[in-house]
């Protein structure tokens, strides 16, 4: 049982690595798909604002998916669609084939996101003790990759089909290899000793006990003001050093690097802190600091300090959206990943609601003092911190259960 765990962790980690590289490729390259599509300033917004809005459609869908298929399988199918549809992005000569391919990311990435945090609190639930975080460092990490690889094929102005192919032919079919090993609900039961099973069926599966709108929706308002702050750093961190602060174009580049970093030394070690304090502890602390570091840009004197509080902001922000999911299925145990699958729309919820929300009262009022908003939203996750401490596993709040058949003993990291 301990390798099929290990394997399937490690796997799963690699999937969301995969993830990481995928998203920021695309997200980086935004100028240079907008130029070789040829699309306008005013449509440009509509493009972008329909992949987070297929990605909910692709997570409602996963919900029912899951019921009739397990969600192994889905990832394995959607993980591969999804780089595919990036190198179709690249690929397209007309506005159509751009708008395809955007259509076929945006959904694959709602039921691959789904799907992959349904995986990753099924394996917390088996373990017993923290282990999301660790999956999000690697979607971090990914992220980094991603983005030094679109600097590079910025800098040495390739093609986007070249700059994109490389990493496509890279991560297919190490990840269609990778599938083999994904854990979920049925195949974890199957390993665990009879205990443990006893003492945790049903933590994986999207059947049992019915998914409550009122009990999750806490938990969807945190992960909304997660993702606004999120969106409010990667849309925005760039033009207000440059525009607000004074700082150099380059300079103006530094921030979002250094948030992506930040978010994954915290996730790397946030697993840990999760053990000894417990989650609530874990996410007020997040939710102060990631506060405090929007405080500090909206009161920054100058460039460096500006940098200074958008990193506090990834230091405190890059806790919150693991645990969010791994609450999710402690609070359902019975239907974890119906809650994640519901859970998971509020991500692109704020995604959508941050960048347009930050823009209209920076122009309408000021950007410094457009920062306080993202900073009361984060403060409010302090009142819906017990959330995170529901479930009778408790496992995340001082309360892990004991591994009795030795699961993951020794095995801290990946």
């Amino acid at each position: 049982m301990t390798d099929v765990l290990r394997r399937g962790r490690a796997s799963l980690a690699f999937s969301f690595f995969a993830q990481g590289v995928a998203f920021a490729l695309l997200v980086t390259r935004i100028p240079a798909i907008q130029d070789r599509y040829d699309v306008s300033d005013g449509l440009l917004p509509a493009f972008l604002a329909a992949v987070p809005i297929l990605a909910g459609v692709g997570s409602v869908c996963t919900e029912h998916l899951v019921k009739r298929v397990p969600p192994s399988h889905v990832l394995r199918w959607a993980q591969p669609v999804v780089l595919l549809a990036l190198l179709g992005v690249a690929a397209g000569d007309g506005l159509w084939e751009l708008g395809l391919a955007l259509a076929a990311f945006g959904l694959a990435v709602g039921a691959l996101d789904a799907s992959m945090n349904m995986l990753g609190v099924s394996l917390q639930h088996t373990y017993g003790r923290s282990i999301m975080l660790g999956f999000h460092a690697a979607f971090s990490l990914g992220g980094i990759v991603g983005a030094s690889l679109a600097w590079v094929g910025a800098h040495w102005d390739l093609a986007l089909f070249v700059s994109y192919l490389p990493a496509v032919l890279v991560l297919l079919p190490a990840a269609l290899v990778g599938s083999r090993w994904y854990v979920d609900g049925s195949r974890h039961k199957e390993a665990q000793a009879s205990d443990v099973a006893a003492g945790s069926s049903g933590g994986g599966g999207a059947g049992g006990a019915g998914v409550g709108f009122k009990l999750l929706l806490p938990l969807c308002l945190v992960m909304a003001i997660a993702y606004i702050g999120d969106s409010t750093v990667s849309n925005w961190s760039a033009k207000y050093l440059q525009d607000v602060l004074g700082s150099s174009e380059q300079l103006a580049t530094v921030p979002y690097n250094v948030y992506m970093v930040t978010t994954l030394v915290g996730r790397a070690v946030g697993d840990l802190g999760v053990r000894r304090f417990g989650a609530v502890a874990v996410v007020r602390v997040g939710a102060v600091v990631a506060a405090a570091g929007f405080a500090v840009v909206a009161i920054a004197p100058g460039a460096w300090v500006g940098m200074l509080g958008f990193t506090l902001v990834g230091f405190g922000l890059c806790v919150i959206v693991p645990q969010t999911f791994a609450a999710a299925g402690r609070l359902f145990p019975g239907a974890a990943d119906a809650a994640v699958a519901r859970l998971n729309i509020f991500n692109y919820v704020g995604f959508l609601i941050g960048s347009p929300l930050v823009g209209a009262l920076g122009d309408a009022w000021s950007y410094r003092g457009a920062m306080l908003v993202p900073m009361a939203l984060v403060l409010a996750t302090l009142f819906y911190a017990r959330s995170f401490a529901s479930g009778p596993s408790r496992y995340g709040d001082g309360h892990e259960r004991p591994r009795t058949a030795d699961v993951g003993r020794g095995s801290n990291g990946l």
